[in-house]
Formats: C-alpha cells, sequence, structure tokens
C-alpha cells in the first residue's frame, strides 16, 4: 500500500513498547495522526498520562483496570478506582476495563469480582460521560449486559472475537468493535468484522501484543488497514475516512489537534 491514509490507532499498549520514541516517529511516517493508549492497572494508568503528556495532541490516554490485573490487586482496589476518578478529565476514555473468562485467570480472579470491579468502573463512566474500551474473551455475554444495564453510551469491544447474536446486539445499541492484526487469519476476529458495518469499527493494534510472533507497533494499523478494506470489498481510502472519523468522534479527538 504506497499512499499514506490518516489513521489512528484506536488501542496500544505505549508503556510496554521498548523503544517508544522510535515506534511513535514510525507510526507518523505510516500516517497515524492519533494513538488511545491504554491503561491497564495502577502502574500502567501513571505511565499512560505521563506518556500523553509527553506527546500531546497525538497520544490521548485512557485509564483502566484490566480484569487480569485484579488478582494482584485486590488489597488496593480502592485505590486504583480513585486514581481512575481523579484523573477522569485527563483521559478521553476508561480502558482497558472488563471481564475475561479464560480458565487460568479465573483462578487468580473470579468472576463475581470481576463483575463488581468492571461495574464499579462502568458506573464512573456513566456519572462521567466517558466511552469504555472493553475486554470482553470468554465472557462477551456478560460483559455486553454490564454494559447495556449500566447505561452506557460509548462504548467499544476490543478484538472481538464472540458470537454473532451478541455482536449484534452490541452493533444495535451503536457500540463499536475493533479490528486488530488478526483480522489477517483468525476466523472469528474476520467474521465479526465482515458483519459489522462501516460506522460501528475502528482499528487498532494492542502494541505491542504478538501476532503470529510478529511483535505489533502503532505503524501496523496499516496492515490491519489493508486487512479489513479486503474484508469488506471496500478501497483503504473509505475504510480509512470512516474508521478515523469514528474514532475522533467516539474519543473526542479534535480536528484541529490531530496532524495534517
Amino acid at each position: 500500500m504506497d499512499r499514506i491514509y490518516r489513521l489512528i490507532d484506536s488501542h496500544a499498549h505505549l508503556e510496554e513498547m521498548e523503544d517508544l520514541d522510535s515506534a511513535i516517529e514510525r507510526a507518523k511516517e505510516s500516517g497515524v495522526i492519533a494513538i488511545v493508549a491504554v491503561g491497564s492497572d495502577y502502574q500502567s494508568n501513571n505511565q499512560v498520562l505521563e506518556i500523553a503528556e509527553k506527546y500531546r495532541n497525538f497520544v490521548y490516554p485512557a485509564t483502566g483496570f484490566h480484569p487480569g490485573s485484579l488478582g494482584k490487586a485486590i488489597s488496593s482496589l480502592e485505590r486504583h478506582l480513585q486514581f481512575i476518578e481523579e484523573n477522569m478529565e485527563n483521559v478521553v476514555a476508561l480502558g482497558e476495563v472488563g471481564l475475561d473468562y479464560h480458565k487460568e485467570l479465573i483462578k487468580l480472579s473470579g468472576k463475581d469480582l470481576q463483575k463488581e470491579v468492571f461495574g464499579s468502573i462502568l458506573a464512573l463512566a456513566k456519572r462521567y460521560n466517558k466511552p469504555v474500551i472493553v475486554h470482553s474473551r470468554y465472557a462477551w455475554r456478560d460483559s455486553f449486559i454490564l454494559v447495556e444495564e449500566a447505561e452506557i453510551e460509548k462504548a467499544t469491544f476490543h478484538w472481538y472475537t464472540g458470537p454473532l447474536n451478541v455482536l449484534k446486539d452490541i452493533l444495535s445499541q451503536g457500540y463499536f468493535v475493533s479490528a486488530t492484526l488478526a483480522a489477517e487469519y483468525h476466523e472469528e476476529h474476520r467474521r465479526a468484522i465482515k458483519e459489522a458495518k462501516l460506522e460501528n469499527l475502528l482499528l487498532e493494534t494492542d502494541s505491542p501484543v504478538k501476532y503470529r510472533g510478529h511483535q505489533a507497533e502503532p505503524a501496523d494499523i496499516v496492515r490491519v488497514l489493508t486487512s479489513v478494506a479486503e474484508l469488506k470489498a471496500l478501497s483503504p481510502d473509505i475504510v480509512a475516512d470512516r474508521t478515523t472519523e469514528n474514532a475522533m468522534r467516539l474519543y473526542g479527538i479534535p480536528e484541529r489537534l490531530v496532524r495534517k
């Protein structure tokens, strides 16, 4: 793909990047105009706020509490939630948050605890009118129910691979799903992307997660764009324009602030 498109990486763990400065430069050279940096726990929430300050008007922070982080933070849950609330004015969303029913993770933090913490964060999102970035692995229906019951207006279901009946409920509420590099090979994820209307889609890399041995970085959003365009039989121009518009609208990223 020779043309440079204006793209937004709507979900990246920038605090985990080994050489962030270089990754940011490669992202800009690839056409990325903004990155949403998501937090997973107290430490990473602090880090994404610092990173967003360093790369002001390019990196936009979201603070969250990943279900995989609960097991090691039970004794300090209130402090973590308080930190999230105290920084509500500094973030564009709450995330990464949600539920994860993988059998190994359930051993560390049970379903009831996960639902309790997720419910508390959803209440904050509702109170402060913030979008939520939802992790829902093997907990797709429960995650959707909690988001809907909390009367959340704006939500993204990150890297969706669940059943189509839940996806249809997600889309019917006007929520988003995000496409990742797994769109190149993961059948359930590819199916979800095909099913979702373009008006409900975002692009993300989930950097620096590994996809079949390749460690992702924000510049890889171009590969995600290519896959989505192919799956939906649309031109990359159309997919780039609409998904970027979706992300800007969802996260309140002003047009005047993003790099032209």
